[in-house]
């Protein structure tokens, strides 16, 4: 099977901005179904670097809406785009968050059903914005890097988390308490998914994750898919898509 960053998305339905930078836009996709619809927020990873964009993440956004969900699905300044970085990186999402707030019922959506998804270094900003915007209440991680000093300590894809905060958890102590969602209090309900067979990202950074929110009297569930490896959970031609599909939903319902 092709990898998935290899294939040409669908077309999105439209494309409109959220903000000033050129880089702050996002593809929308509307479902054919009745309004008001769902609303899933997507956020793309790529360890936060500008060499990867939001084009791969159109498969799980056109499959998420073949399903009845609009889909959002973000672009945002990265490490190596002017202004990217925390805390800039992290300025766009929230950006984006709140536009989507402020024009979800015109967009045909229902506000009150509206979820974050990120995938990878996605996932850590999805997760991340529902620990700083407590409107945000609901949360799907895919192969989330949920900690941000683990990752540090593992040098995750050649130091990319030092790249992304400026510095080591010695010499940005307080990026990494604002940044790291496994510091974070969240009141969001979240849904935690990784893979078993997950080599770019390990599955403790998730299960841990939710171990340790579940004592401080988080909402998360961890869901745990066996011979599942890191792009198989965004990708729709596989059968764990379908697993994610159906978390998704629940959170939605």
């Amino acid at each position: 099977m092709q990898d998935i960053l290899e294939l040409e998305p669908p077309k999105a339905d439209g494309r409109v901005k959220y903000g000033p930078d050129p880089l702050n836009f996002a593809d929308v996709r509307w479902p054919s179904t009745k309004k008001p619809w769902p609303m899933v927020m997507n956020i793309h990873g790529g360890f936060w670097r500008a060499a990867y964009d939001l084009t791969h993440a159109g498969h799980l956004c056109a499959a998420l809406t073949k399903a009845g969900m609009a889909t959002f699905n973000i672009e945002y300044r990265r490490v190596g785009d002017p202004g990217g970085s925390w805390p800039g990186t992290f300025e766009d999402i929230r950006n984006a968050y709140a536009y989507l707030q402020q024009n979800a019922s015109s967009m045909g959506c229902d506000p009150a059903k509206i979820a974050v998804m990120g995938h990878s270094a996605g996932g850590h900003l999805a997760v991340c914005l529902a620990g700083h915007e407590q409107t945000a209440t609901r949360v799907v991680s895919l192969a989330g890097v949920l900690d941000l000093r683990k990752a540090y300590e593992l040098h995750l894809s050649s130091n990319a988390v030092v790249e992304f905060l400026g510095g080591t958890p010695e010499q940005m102590p307080d990026h990494y308490k604002e940044a790291s969602p496994f510091e974070l209090p969240v009141q969001a309900k979240q849904v935690v998914i990784a893979g078993s067979k997950d080599n770019v990202v390990p599955p403790d950074f998730s299960s841990r994750y939710a171990a340790e929110k579940k004592k401080r009297g988080e909402t998360v569930e961890f869901v745990d898919i066996q011979d599942a490896g890191h792009f198989d959970v965004i990708d729709p031609r596989t059968k764990v898509f379908q697993i994610v599909l159906e978390q998704t939903r629940r959170l939605l319902s």
